[in-house]
Parts: C-alpha cells; structure tokens; sequence
C-alpha cells in the first residue's frame, strides 16, 4: 500500500473539517464556472504548508485548483474563523481519549527566519534583521495549545499572559471546559518577578528558570517539550519564512499547523489502543 502523503486528508479528518467550513453560494443567475470542491482546495493549502511552494508554482496536474484559488478559499475560511475552531475540535478530542495534560504547560518564543508585513519588528537577538516571533504554548507532552505571532522586537515574556490567555477552552470531557494548566514552565527569558504575579493572578503556578542558575536543571528537564513541538511546528516549510504580507494569513498556517499535529497524534494514539 502507497504510503499516504502529508497533505492528503483522509475521511475521518474530513468528517471534523467539513461541518466547520462555511457554505459557498452559488448564484443563480450568472452562475458562471463551478466552485472547485473545498476538500481539494483544503489539500492544495496543505501542499503550499507543508512545502513551502510559491502559490503561483502550485501544480495544476495535483487538481486542487489554482494557487489563487486555494489563496482566496484560505482567506475566506481565515475570516470565518475556521482554523482556530478546527484546532479547538481537536484538542476536544484528544482529551476526550485522555491524551491532553494540563499538570503542566510550557512556553518559548524562538526567531524565525521572516520576511515583512504587519507584527514585525526589530530583533534585539538576531543583529537588528527585522521580522517576527512565533510564541508557542504546549501541555506537557508538547501538544501545542496556542500559537501567537508578534514583531521580533517583542520581547518573549510580555508574551507570557497572551499565550495563556490563547488557550482555548477544551472540552471533550463532562463538567466545564479546561483552560487553565496547573503549572507553566519558561526558560531565563521569561524571568520577571511582575509576570510570576500576573501568572499566578490567573490561577496557575510559574515555574521559571532564575537568571544565572545552571543549566540542564530545574523546569529545563521537563521544558524540552515545548522545544520538540516548535521543531514539528517549523517542519511545516511555509512557516520557516514568512512570506505573507498579510499577518492573519500567517496566523492561519500557523494555526491550521497546530491543528495537523493535534491530529497527527490524536491518530497515534488510537492506533495504540486499537
């Protein structure tokens, strides 16, 4: 059997996209051509997500569309807010099969390599190169919970409150949604009295390294997660460089990136019980 291409989208993937994607109108009076069927077209994003390839360079013999067609059904899904509910589907499921934990999350804010566009900015690490920042929030398997972008000039612990207040509610299980980690872990550069207060105003208990202490010892041997989830994340090539003007179109690889992992091991995981 021909090993499945990353881009293609099976049944059971498509059966939790599908009822989240808004229904495209076709006029009646001057119908003109046939809208390109959206799971196509949901394929021809993750071929331009998963390679990184110029929209325009976008293999026709592929059939799924156009690149500006496959450009404009991600902007209009962007707009009905389909990512971020997509993600939010998936995480409700993997905690429905158990596989979420909320003991404890971890955060990191590593420089891409980007180009321009809103939400850049000057990178005080990175010799002044202008760009952005992608902040990162996991559990504590490297389950990636939300994902934000900001200029390069930011610096990652103002991040820190954004990220978990990113975290959607998840569902998936009786009672009311889980939000909220127990306790969160940063490295040096999220070292600031002011946000430890701020975290804690929140419910959740900071775990952060102290300027000076040694490496290879306290939350660095439970945050390695987050890190493994940001090199997942950067496999995605369209997210390695930031070629989008536009900063909600980012945000949406972004978004729909996490929402391939989620998935990816929310497969693993019944395969294992299975």
């Amino acid at each position: 059997m021909a090993r499945q291409k990353p881009w293609e989208v099976d049944d059971e993937l498509w059966a939790v996209i599908e009822p989240l994607l808004p229904k495209g109108e076709r006029r009646t009076r001057h119908p003109g051509r046939k809208r390109h069927p959206d799971r196509l077209v949901f394929q021809g994003i993750l071929f331009v997500l998963h390679t990184g390839i110029a929209w325009e360079h976008l293999p026709q013999e592929l059939g799924f569309g156009s690149g500006m067609t496959c450009w404009r059904r991600l902007a209009e899904w962007t707009e009905a807010d389909v990512w971020r509910r997509l993600h939010e589907a998936l995480l409700a499921k993997l905690r429905s099969a158990d596989a979420l934990d909320f003991s404890r999350a971890a955060v990191d804010g590593p420089h891409p390599g980007v180009k321009r566009g809103p939400k850049t900015g000057r990178s005080p690490v990175d010799r002044g190169r202008t760009g952005s920042k992608h902040h990162l929030i996991t559990d504590a398997t490297g389950i990636p919970l939300a994902v934000t972008l900001t200029g390069g000039n930011r610096n990652d612990v103002t991040q820190l409150i954004p990220l978990l207040q990113a975290v959607p509610p998840v569902r998936g299980k009786r009672g009311r949604p889980r939000r909220r980690p127990d306790v969160v872990l940063g490295n040096r550069g999220y070292d600031h009295d002011k946000y430890r207060r701020l975290v804690r105003a929140l419910g959740v208990k900071p775990l952060i390294a102290r300027r000076g202490t040694e490496h290879g010892s306290g939350p660095g041997t439970q945050r390695w997660v987050v890190e493994r989830a940001f090199a997942h994340l950067h496999w995605f090539r369209r997210l390695r460089i930031r070629w989008e003007i536009r900063d909600d179109i980012h945000e949406a690889f972004l978004t729909l990136a996490c929402a391939v992992i989620c998935w990816r091991r929310l497969v693993a995981v019944q395969r294992r019980h299975s």
